[in-house]
């Protein structure tokens, strides 16, 4: 992405039958930002990472268990999954979010 480029978040990934689709905006020693399309029933596993993540949701449903507590999130919700800690995610509905990673140093 250029510098100081104006993005449409809802055009940068497109829904894909069966699949998860990824797009990364801004990737640095500082941490990530990606755009992410699930489709429905799509998951990704219960796993841990060293630094916090934000999930921020912009379309649909999704499922989000951190530390083992489950919890439904819907556009305009989002949720911190801090370092070290177990995290799963599973479309309940077509969803896409914004994932902002944070590296430590």
């Amino acid at each position: 992405m250029a510098d100081s480029e104006v993005l449409q978040l809802d055009g940068l990934v497109a829904y894909q039958e069966g699949s998860i689709v990824s797009r990364t905006i801004i990737k640095n020693k500082a941490g990530s930002i990606t755009l992410f399309a699930f489709d429905k029933a799509q998951e990704i596993s219960e796993h841990k990472v060293p630094y916090d993540a934000i999930a921020h949701i912009l379309d649909g449903e999704v499922e989000i268990s951190v530390s083992g507590n489950a919890k439904r999130l819907r556009a305009g919700d989002m949720i911190l999954m801090p370092a070290n800690e177990t995290h799963a995610l599973k479309a309940v509905e077509r969803f896409k979010m914004l994932l902002t990673m944070i590296r430590e140093e």
